[in-house]
């Protein structure tokens, strides 16, 4: 018979087999609780990447594939109906007073009797004009220099005029659509060649072509570093980038940009490295305005953050995250838009109470958003760095902490709302990229973005490209006035 002391002891046991199991179990659970909140916050990173488009963050509408977006423009809606407004000067092609040339169709026998009306005089003439290009060809001057022999012995030649260096060479028309067809309208070299051979008959090589480059390139050298010091000293600058490549690399290319001026450089970092070598920011002393991008910061000048990304971003917590404080934010920051839009043409500035009362709406607004988005507690365990926190929560911290220059545009009227300049600016480097491809070499890239500095600052001074380009052959390029 078992003694109560044996009895006792396998209770026991049987307790301290039972708390080992639930211990267990409860280990268990908690590791199945990490595991299963980490695989919801990966499905939650999964599910916003591909909620991505370029309505609702910062990717290109070429990454949209297939399913593109539906339209939903953050643009208020014009009371103006569609198409050309009353008053707006047509485009019809019109008839000219004095044609080139003019043929006169006779009338030789009547329809209707078959009798002869040769001599007949007309009653009227009915006019139809055609515009056509006239045989496209090229114009060859020849250059005669005449040599005369002096009683003295002494022999003269006459001075032929300067860039007249060759017996035979191309005139600044002919180099000047050559840059217009591959810098401009970002045709590849092979095109290039064959387009200026099917339009002109001038069947140039790629080298040619690409030696004709090299001396645009090197003729812009000082009007593109006048326009890149203008830029340095104008108060309000926009700043982008974007990849490209050189040689099969990834390359950067950075653009400045105001309403007057453009300035293009491509490096192969994108960092603080590229903006020190190119050499605009860390001079610059009035206000940059960009997309929020760390190592601008690291510049001392003013900064102004763009509000269009700041919607992108917002669309995308209210729609991705189902909170209401971003849909807020987005109707707040477009009706201050529009009352710096309406305020402008008769005041400077809004005024204190205006200002007072955004201000508080604004915090109001990020004190609902902390709300819905508190910081939750760190982990005992947790890893070192800093801590991870969500896309809303983030984008409020932004917002906040840089609210002076999310609001720049309310406090000073001459900061745009956005940073769309640079944007718009940069997106022709896209396309270059898109039609030409790659850089095949680091010289053909810098080549190109000196001349497509000096090309967008022409067109924005209203100079038209291929006139802006033929200035430069002619030994007469474009600078735009100071003060930019």
């Amino acid at each position: 018979m078992m003694t109560r002391e044996e009895a006792q002891a396998i209770y026991r046991a049987g307790e301290e087999t039972v708390v080992r199991i639930l211990l267990e179990l409860d280990r268990k659970v908690q590791e199945l609780t990490v595991r299963m909140d980490a695989s919801e916050r990966r499905v939650k990173q999964l599910e916003d990447q591909l909620a991505k488009n370029s309505r609702n963050s910062s990717k290109p509408p070429s990454t949209d594939g297939f399913k593109k977006p539906e339209p939903k423009s953050l643009r208020e809606k014009s009371a103006r109906p569609s198409g050309g407004q009353p008053g707006h000067a047509g485009q019809t092609l019109a008839r000219v007073e004095n044609p080139d040339q003019v043929e006169l169709h006779r009338v030789e026998r009547c329809e209707c009797c078959g009798r002869t009306l040769t001599s007949r005089p007309p009653d009227g003439v009915e006019k139809r004009q055609i515009h056509d290009l006239p045989p496209l060809r090229l114009i060859v001057t020849e250059h005669q220099a005449e040599m005369k022999h002096c009683p003295c012995g002494h022999t003269n030649k006459a001075a032929f005029p300067e860039g007249v260096n060759a017996p035979a060479q191309y005139g600044p028309g002919v180099k000047a659509a050559a840059v217009y067809l591959k810098n401009y309208q970002f045709l590849p070299y092979e095109r290039t060649c064959e387009l200026m051979g099917d339009f002109f008959g001038c069947a140039m090589s790629e080298g040619t072509l690409a030696n004709l480059i090299g001396e645009c390139h090197e003729r812009l050298e000082a009007p593109v570093q006048q326009i890149k010091e203008q830029i340095t000293g104008t108060p309000v600058a926009q700043f982008d980038e974007s990849g490209s490549r050189v040689e099969n690399k990834l390359w950067w290319i950075h653009v400045a940009s105001t309403a007057n001026a453009t300035y293009y450089d491509i490096h192969p970092k994108r960092g603080s490295e590229a903006l020190d070598d190119i050499g605009i920011l860390p001079h610059y002393a009035g206000r940059a305005i960009h997309d929020f991008w760390k190592p601008y910061f690291g510049y001392e000048c003013a900064h102004g953050l763009c509000n269009a990304h700041h919607l992108r971003e917002l669309i995308f917590v209210h729609e991705q995250h189902r909170q209401d404080w971003a849909d807020t934010m987005i109707d707040f920051l477009l009706e201050i838009k529009a009352e710096v839009a309406r305020t402008r043409p008769t005041a400077h500035s809004l005024t204190k109470t205006q200002l007072r009362a955004f201000e508080d709406r604004y915090q109001i607004i990020l004190d609902e958003g902390y709300v819905q988005n508190p910081l939750t507690p760190a982990p005992v365990s947790r890893k070192r760095g800093r801590r991870k926190k969500t896309k809303p929560r983030n984008l409020l911290e932004r917002l906040d902490g840089h609210r002076r220059e999310a609001l720049a545009f309310m406090y000073d009227f001459d900061v745009p709302f956005d940073n769309n300049l640079s944007e718009r600016d940069i997106r022709m480097m896209k396309v270059q990229q898109k039609i030409s491809g790659m850089f095949r070499s680091q010289a053909g890239a810098k080549a190109f973005c000196r001349i497509r500095s000096y090309i967008s600052t022409a067109r924005k001074n209203a100079l038209g490209a291929l006139n802006a380009i033929t200035r430069i052959f002619a030994g007469n390029p474009f600078v735009p006035a100071a003060n930019v």
